[in-house]
């Protein structure tokens, strides 16, 4: 008998010789039924795999992140099984899982066909029908190149020569087998429900150097009713496709003759942009932060002083010559703000430091991966960096923690997801300096009474990090909040405080990104709301229309009376329907219309359409005033 420790502590005891799977069907059917793999003492294996010594178990069932990622993978590797009955001559290149699904690279000689599609889907449906066998071989690696040399596998072969291991792993399924770590579905059977969404062009490893692959992208479920609440998501998603509503309601432009990635914010996208960079600012000031301002450039002795040419050089663009100089445009903020602190000698008595800027950064992004306002080259960071002793850790951090939650709210988001990531392999800073910054996160989000998720190991190379994810509207996951602990910056640019020993003492510094930056937090909110915005964003709050020539004149002190108590005004005064004036300020989702003609005139009423409504009630101009600032509030 093995001994096998529960993720409750509890042991469960089996025959030697038993696998994974008859292991768990002694927990229950159940869950055997739902499991999709299980980890052995952290190690993540196949069901068939047989222990042979005690140890510590933890399933995955589709309900985990984790479990959800080996479903799609393993049906990646069911597509191209399926591609390659279908079309012996591809070339296969790589099929990994992502945040919503799955996609594979192929080489092939046409691009694939919406009709295509269709037959790989049926082929996929066919393989899972037959209910193949999945197995696990290991090979030397040298095995594996003259496997896959001899189908003519490239892109396998490149792969494999580029390994440093001398034994690697490859999956087999009936007639068809690919590299892979694993771990797998147990059968092809396991897969219930599957739909392939598009495909697309894609560079081999994400170069525009290589060979354009064509990309299948698709989704499966454990259940059809899943799959189909999903399509229909994806279908409401399309409807908020904030590029979409941004050019009906005429929020943003992106211009080739500007460049890629570059987004030009409209007139009314202005306006929603000041009410958020007006609230931003004011809650800052609230909150003890100091708004600071930096320069685009800067020289590259500060980029190699902070590290960023060692490892974000991709990231950043060429240098422009200056005086015989190299500067680069900034990716970031952090570098300024260290150089901010080293202005002046600081003591231990004028801690901690709160210093916030919404600047503008510039980041090489390959063009295909950028997408509308939430993938650009250029954008603005709303962004702040705490200098702080050690023993004010963790109350800034709660008091940041608290922040982020309040502005997130603020803005309508009601469900989240905190993610605490800690120490990666390779770090810097000390051990010790790591407990306490993790210690002091974790005892922050212990206080907070919300659920959060630990990710042994995600941590970034300079410090801990907690995170923070909203769902939106239709339920997706939209990554916004961080808050980082950094033992590098204060190393690098060697930044000190005089303690109350009169010795010198290295600060703690923290980054923190409440909205992430304010051109993908727009995009977020356009889908969030799809585009009806509550009425302290709206970009018109107020549209007011016509019905005759005698009713201008009117309408203009009403525009101006309340344009004066800060009120966000427009006016229709073309000669069309007045029927054809309201369906159009309906469609531009204005949260009040207001319609004025002789009646209103002479009685100082106005006619108002609240969005959302189908009936228009009369109020005095008073009455509406007070409507508005109520809401405003």
């Amino acid at each position: 008998m093995i001994k096998i420790t529960l993720p409750d502590s509890s042991v469960l005891e089996s025959p030697d010789k038993s696998s994974l799977f008859d292991i768990i069907g002694q927990i229950g059917t159940g869950l055997q039924k739902a499991a999709l793999f299980a980890s052995v003492d952290g190690e993540n294996k196949d069901l068939t795999f047989v222990p042979q010594k005690d140890f510590a178990l933890k399933v995955f069932t589709f309900k985990n992140d984790e479990g959800r990622e080996m479903y799609w993978h393993s049906t990646s590797h069911i597509m191209a099984q399926a591609v390659k009955r279908l079309f012996p001559d591809v070339k296969v290149a790589i099929g990994p899982a992502i945040a919503e699904g799955f996609y594979y690279d192929f080489d092939v000689k046409d691009n694939f066909t919406p009709e295509d599609l269709d037959r790989i889907e049926a082929e996929m449906n066919k393989v899972i029908s037959e209910d193949i066998e999945v197995t696990r071989e290991e090979l030397s690696r040298e095995d594996a190149i003259k496997l896959f040399e001899k189908d003519g596998e490239i892109y396998k072969v490149e792969l494999l020569k580029e390994m440093d291991a001398d034994t690697v792993s490859i999956y087999r399924q009936g007639d068809f087998y690919d590299l892979c770590r694993g771990p797998h579905v147990m059968r092809t059977s396991q897969i219930k429900a599957v739909k392939l969404l598009k495909n697309a062009g894609a560079y081999w490893r994400g170069s525009e150097k290589n060979k354009m692959l064509q990309r299948i992208y698709g989704i499966s479920f454990p259940d059809k009713k899943e799959l189909d609440k999903h399509i229909n998501l994806l279908e409401e998603a399309k409807e908020r496709d904030h590029r979409k509503i941004g050019k009906e309601l005429g929020l943003f432009e992106f211009s080739n003759e500007v460049g890629q990635g570059l987004a030009l914010w409209t007139a009314k996208g202005g306006r929603i942009r000041h009410a958020i960079e007006t609230f931003w600012k004011k809650e800052h000031y609230k909150n003890g932060y100091e708004l600071v301002n930096t320069p685009h450039i800067g020289r590259s002795l500060l980029w190699e002083t902070s590290g960023h040419l060692d490892f974000y050089k991709e990231g950043m663009y060429s240098p422009m010559d200056i005086d015989g100089e190299d500067y680069y445009v900034k990716p970031m903020n952090c570098p300024f703000h260290v150089m901010l602190y080293k202005a002046e000698m600081r003591s231990y008595r004028d801690f901690p430091f709160k210093w916030a800027e919404l600047g503008t950064v510039y980041r090489y992004e390959k063009s295909g991966t950028l997408h509308g306002l939430l993938r650009v080259r250029g954008f603005t960071q709303d962004d702040a960096h705490l200098f702080c002793r050690v023993d004010q850790m963790e109350s800034e951090i709660t008091e940041t923690f608290n922040f982020s939650m309040y502005m997130l709210k603020s803005f309508g988001f009601e469900e989240f997801q905190i993610y605490l990531s800690t120490k990666p392999e390779e770090s810097v800073g000390s051990s010790e300096i790591w407990e306490k910054a993790e210690s002091a996160l974790k005892h922050v989000l212990d206080k907070s009474g919300m659920d959060y998720q630990i990710n042994e190991g995600d941590g970034a190379f300079y410090g801990p990090k907690i995170d923070i994810a909203v769902k939106d509207a239709i339920g997706r996951k939209w990554q916004l909040s961080t808050i980082q602990c950094d033992f590098n910056l204060p190393e690098r640019f060697d930044i000190t405080y005089k303690g109350s020993d009169g010795n010198d003492h290295r600060p703690i510094m923290i980054h923190r990104a409440l909205l992430g930056s304010l051109e993908r937090f727009f995009g977020i909110l356009i889908e969030h709301y799809k585009g009806a915005f509550p009425f302290w964003l709206a970009p018109v709050q107020v549209k007011i229309l016509n019905v005759n020539e005698e009713s201008v004149d009117y309408i203009n002190s009403v525009k101006k009376d309340l344009r004066s108590e800060d009120f966000r005004v427009d006016t229709d005064f073309r000669n069309e329907s007045i029927s054809y004036k309201i369906r159009e300020a309906v469609q531009e989702k204005i949260p009040y219309v207001l319609v004025a003609g002789n009646k209103e005139v002479e009685s100082g009423s106005v006619s108002v359409r609240i969005r959302g409504e189908n009936n228009a009630k009369t109020m005095t101009l008073n009455e509406f005033k007070s409507l508005l600032k109520k809401e405003s509030k």
